[in-house]
C-alpha cells in the first residue's frame, strides 16, 4: 500500500521551509551562497523566519486594533499622527495629514468628515493662519487608543530595553541595511503600468 502523507504535516513542512534559502532558491538564482558555511545559511533562514513571526504579530495586532476602533488602516495612521502631535504641541492641518498619509486632498477631506462624524476628531480654526483649519483628536478617542492599541504597541520598548547599547546598534544597522536592500529604486517591474509576464513566457 502506498503511504499517503498527512496534508497537515505536508503543510507544516512547507511552512517551516518558507524562509529556508535552500528551499526558496535551490539553484542559487537569487543569492550566491558558494562561499558561505551551511550553518551560516541556516542561521540566516532562522533570522528571516523570526522577522516573519514579527510581521505576523504586527498584522494580528493591527487587525485587532482596526476591529476595536471600527476604523480602517488610513484612519488609524491619521489618529496616531494626531496623538503624537497632541503630545508635542504641534498644530495639524489637513494638508499636513494628506502629506503624511500620502493621499489626495479630496481623500483627506472625506476621511476627516468620516472621523468627525464618528466623534474621533474636531476641526477648529488654525491659531495663526485664518485660511487653514487645525485638526485634533478628541479626548475619548485619544484615551481609548492609548489604553488599548498604544499600550500593546509600547511593549516593543521592553524588548529593545533588554538589549545592551551595542546590541541595539547592531540591530539598528541591520534593519537600516535591510531596508536599503529592499527599497524599490528603478526596478522596471515595479513601475506603474508594468505587467507580469504571460504564463509560460520567460521574464
Amino acid at each position: 500500500m502506498t503511504n499517503v502523507a498527512n496534508p497537515s504535516e505536508e503543510g507544516a513542512s512547507t511552512f517551516a521551509n518558507l524562509y529556508d534559502v535552500e528551499a526558496s532558491d535551490p539553484r542559487s538564482q537569487l543569492i550566491d551562497r558558494s562561499g558561505m558555511r551551511p550553518e551560516d545559511v541556516a542561521q540566516i533562514g532562522e533570522l528571516m523566519a523570526a522577522l516573519s513571526r514579527l510581521r505576523d504579530a504586527e498584522k494580528e495586532l493591527s487587525d485587532a486594533s482596526l476591529r476595536y476602533m471600527k476604523l480602517n488602516q488610513t484612519d488609524m495612521r491619521a489618529l496616531h499622527y494626531l496623538i503624537v502631535a497632541s503630545h508635542t504641541g504641534a498644530v495639524v492641518t489637513p494638508g499636513a495629514l494628506a502629506a503624511h498619509l500620502g493621499i489626495s486632498t479630496a481623500s483627506t477631506t472625506k476621511m476627516l468628515d468620516r472621523l468627525e462624524r464618528g466623534g474621533h476628531i474636531v476641526r477648529r480654526p488654525h491659531p495663526s493662519d485664518r485660511r487653514a483649519l487645525a485638526i485634533s483628536i478628541t479626548p475619548a478617542t485619544h484615551q481609548a487608543a492609548m489604553e488599548t492599541v498604544g499600550r500593546q504597541q509600547a511593549k516593543r520598548f521592553h524588548a529593545a530595553a533588554r538589549l545592551t547599547a551595542e546590541e541595539r546598534e547592531t540591530v539598528i544597522r541591520f534593519l537600516d541595511d535591510m531596508t536599503d536592500e529592499i527599497t524599490l529604486t528603478d526596478e522596471a517591474w515595479a513601475q506603474p503600468g508594468a505587467d507580469a509576464p504571460a504564463p509560460g513566457a520567460r521574464p
